[in-house]
């Protein structure tokens, strides 16, 4: 007859065996999560497929427009308001610019008026040195102040990055016309004329 004790003892041999083979080929979570696809990415208003910018027009609602262009001699000018050099360094600072107008989000079945978009805020064109042209419209500034409402050239509502649209805009108020220096009048010097110094020495004689 077989002892309890020894009974037991053959249990949890059983025991320790069943858990060891089941520790030792369980499927890993490590291995499940070295797997895992992203689920998200970052997207762009501009994507570096369309090329490189050769010219950029902004028009705003209210009237303004402001463009530059890049020339044969890959030269930036300011066309409008008014034809003339530009700064080099600021023009390029635009076109580089566009490429940073990230999509936070996309906005499905609202209404273009509610947005600004059915009479665009501004109106933002891009050529590229491939022949591609691009047009979108913005709108307002989203409840949040995070984005502008805008309307992209697949016709589709998206909310893009405030800054990098802002830094944009501002080329309206602030043309990157090249500066000049300016030379400043010459001011008049308080220094006598001969006809002034000829007065000056003649002696009045008194009239008998």
């Amino acid at each position: 007859m077989i002892r309890r004790t020894t009974v037991v003892y053959i249990v949890l041999f059983l025991a320790l065996a069943g858990a060891y083979y089941y520790l030792n080929h369980r499927a890993k979570p490590a291995d499940i999560a070295v797997t895992a696809e992203p689920t998200s990415e970052i997207s762009y208003l501009f994507t570096a497929q369309d090329g490189t910018p050769s010219s950029i027009q902004i028009q705003s609602k209210a009237g303004q427009a402001v463009e530059i262009a890049r020339g044969a001699d890959n030269a930036w000018t300011v066309t409008k308001p008014s034809e003339a050099k530009a700064d080099q360094a600021a023009a390029e600072a635009a076109a580089t610019q566009l490429s940073t107008i990230s999509v936070l989000d996309t906005v499905p079945n609202v209404d273009p008026k509610i947005i600004g978009l059915e009479t665009p805020e501004y109106v933002l064109t891009v050529k590229f040195t491939n022949g591609v042209e691009r047009t979108v419209a913005i709108g307002v500034v989203t409840p949040t102040e995070s984005g502008y409402y805008v309307r992209n050239t697949q016709g589709k509502v998206i909310i893009a990055s405030k800054s990098a649209i802002d830094a944009l805009l501002e080329l309206l108020n602030n043309p990157p016309y090249l500066e000049t220096l300016t030379p400043s009048p010459n001011l008049p010097t308080e220094t006598s004329t001969p006809e002034a110094s000829a007065t000056s020495n003649e002696k009045v004689t008194p009239t008998p």
